[in-house]
């Protein structure tokens, strides 16, 4: 597994409803593939991988094998696992988490790109997302240790702080290999997952399937329309109603047109335990190695790329409402953030994702 992530909480609806829904569309609305010659059937597959569940729905054409689709997605996401996941010990990402101190390890094209991309967030958020957290990942509970009632002590988390450093990972971009320091423990669930819902986007495209939504524990990814010419439409996770009764209708339900555009979203709802009438979620802070402590409970981002969304929905929500907003803002991310507030939760919109609202 590459995590324990809770199943997709997102929903396809048909068609937004005018009275009830905003709409958002991607700036950029290139014009959709052609669909597949021959008579064109709709079909959806799913599975499990990462600890969650994956589906697909796409059009297919008459030469289109629906098994052999489906066989192969299942495939995919087993070699990426194979490479990024922390909860294998066999893995890439085990081997280098296993190596001697000093070491370089070869890794596969896709783990390299994934370990380059989630060290550049990593740089560029001063820390507040760092794929080299996974000590204080397991430490509270999260990982492959398995679950906690109770926090830890001040001086364990010291002790999983000392093991963790973005900076002290350094990789070789010709050899495509990366150094083991000594003791830090790569986890990519903040962004394979990503990039797994981009692969088999992908995968897909390459073999004709141009049409299709893709979904992997709640990060999405669509290109093209459906059968009857519109856009996958898919509404923007929101916390349940349970968990703040308050709430009412303070959260609008929004639907995206996901044509050549992904959609992620970090929530401290998702998974967390409660411990002397706290909780505590799984989003850790690595800088000081504490579960996120502000009045963020979720963040979307949209992004063309489900990888960088999946990575950035995280570090927004590490950063706080303030300097997470600012990020945003300077760097033109389309962000929505949920805040929790006496009165139920408050939105927040980045400029790109308020640009967005047709």
């Amino acid at each position: 597994m590459l995590s324990s992530s809770a199943t997709a909480a997102l929903r396809t609806p048909s068609a937004p409803a005018p009275a009830a829904r905003r709409v958002l569309v991607p700036l950029r609305f290139d014009a959709p593939p052609s669909p597949p010659q021959g008579a064109v059937a709709s079909h959806r597959c799913e599975g499990q991988t990462m600890g969650t569940t994956w589906s697909v729905r796409c059009l297919l054409g008459r030469d289109d094998d629906a098994a052999s689709i489906e066989s192969g997605i299942d495939a995919l996401l087993a070699q990426i696992v194979a490479q990024m996941s922390n909860w294998l010990d066999d893995s890439d990402i085990g081997r280098f988490n296993g190596a001697a101190a000093g070491s370089w390890l070869p890794l596969p094209p896709a783990c390299f790109s994934v370990l380059q991309a989630a060290l550049a967030v990593a740089r560029d958020s001063g820390g507040a997302y760092d794929p080299s957290a996974g000590p204080l990942v397991s430490l509270w509970g999260f990982g492959p240790a398995g679950p906690r009632a109770a926090p830890p002590t001040a001086d364990e988390v010291e002790a999983a702080r000392a093991r963790c450093g973005w900076a002290r990972i350094q990789l070789d971009e010709e050899g495509r290999r990366a150094r083991q320091p000594g003791g830090v423990s790569i986890d990519l669930c903040a962004i394979a997952k990503g990039y797994a819902v981009d692969a088999v986007s992908a995968w897909l495209s390459a073999r004709g399937v141009s049409l299709h939504l893709v979904e992997i524990g709640g990060e999405l990814r669509g290109e093209g329309v459906k059968p009857d010419g519109m856009p996958w439409w898919v509404e923007l996770e929101s916390p349940p109603a349970a968990d703040d009764p308050r709430a009412g209708d303070a959260a609008v339900q929004t639907v995206v047109a996901l044509h050549g555009l992904s959609v992620a979203t970090s929530g401290d709802y998702r998974r967390y335990f409660d411990s002397g009438g706290r909780r505590y979620a799984h989003t850790l802070d690595p800088r000081t190695g504490y579960p996120a402590s502000h009045a963020l409970a979720s963040v979307t981002v949209l992004h063309r790329q489900c990888m960088m969304a999946d990575a950035l929905s995280t570090a927004l929500t590490v950063l706080g409402p303030e300097a997470g907003m600012a990020f945003a803002t300077q760097r033109g991310i389309a962000a929505r953030m949920l805040l929790r507030t006496p009165r139920g939760f408050t939105e927040r919109l980045s400029p790109a994702f308020a640009a967005m609202l047709a």
